[in-house]
């Protein structure tokens, strides 16, 4: 468990962990899914330096635009330097990414 965790984290973790051993997963097996877990809540809930930035990449490059979350696109535009994508809506973003992407 990483020191940055708080006492919440670390009883989370210990819970998440517990349950999954008891599910029968490995001991090693457990504690990644339980880190893993931790941390993503950890990064939604904006707890750490990454949570502040949007994290969910840009999605599958193989996958129509419209399949994409908002999230994926909004960082596809980021990518490309797109002005004003904060403020634009999914269909917005679509467009602009059709229009700038080479």
């Amino acid at each position: 468990m990483p020191e940055a965790w708080s006492d919440k984290r670390e009883r989370q973790y210990e819970h998440i962990k517990e349950s999954l051993v008891g599910d029968g997963k490995s001991e090693e097996r457990a504690k990644e899914i339980a880190a893993r877990t931790v941390n993503k809540q950890r990064r939604q809930e904006h707890e750490t330096e990454s949570g502040k930035k949007r994290t969910e990449g840009t999605g599958n490059p193989n996958t129509p635009l419209e399949s994409r979350t908002k999230e994926e696109l909004y960082n596809r535009a980021d990518e490309l330097d797109i002005d004003g994508r904060s403020k634009m809506s999914k269909d917005e973003l679509i467009e602009a990414i059709r229009a700038k992407q080479p």
